[in-house]
């Protein structure tokens, strides 16, 4: 099958599936008489798997560590669960980042709760004062509190 038909079989951009093959996270496919990407169901396959590993955030990295597994199916998975321990320690240092960031965004909201022109405005006053070195609009929003 063509680079088209594969996208559209995965839902995967044409470009990013040749970049995912410039990683080395998908073979090289062979070409056609006329130079075009001929793909396989291998191809397809793979594909899936590492569009899967992305919906859960993992990096390239970790992809193809997983992939090394599954062409070495002899291996003992241990450094699979490591590999999955410290993306979860990740993914949980990552939520905790975003409950900051919303609390920030939060006291930034409240900075300005009329209905006041731009030039009056709390929320665009706190933002221009941080971007002028005057702190960080974090520390500012949190202070409101």
């Amino acid at each position: 099958m063509l680079i088209g038909e594969l996208a559209k079989q995965t839902g995967c951009d044409a470009e990013t599936i040749r970049y995912y093959e410039r990683e080395g996270l998908l073979p090289k496919p062979s070409r056609t008489a006329s130079g075009y990407r001929s793909y396989t169901g291998e191809h397809l396959g793979q594909l899936n798997f590492i569009l899967h590993c992305r919906t859960l955030r993992m990096t390239l990295a970790e992809i193809r560590t997983l992939q090394n597994f599954q062409a070495n199916p002899s291996l003992a998975c241990n450094d699979i669960n490591t590999l999955l321990d410290q993306h979860i320690s990740h993914v949980k240092q990552q939520i905790k980042a975003m409950h900051l960031l919303e609390k920030q965004l939060v006291a930034l909201r409240n900075r300005c709760r009329d209905n006041l022109t731009a030039g009056e405005c709390g929320i665009l006053k706190t933002l221009v004062s941080a971007s002028a070195g005057d702190g960080c609009v974090c520390h500012q929003a949190a202070q409101i509190r």
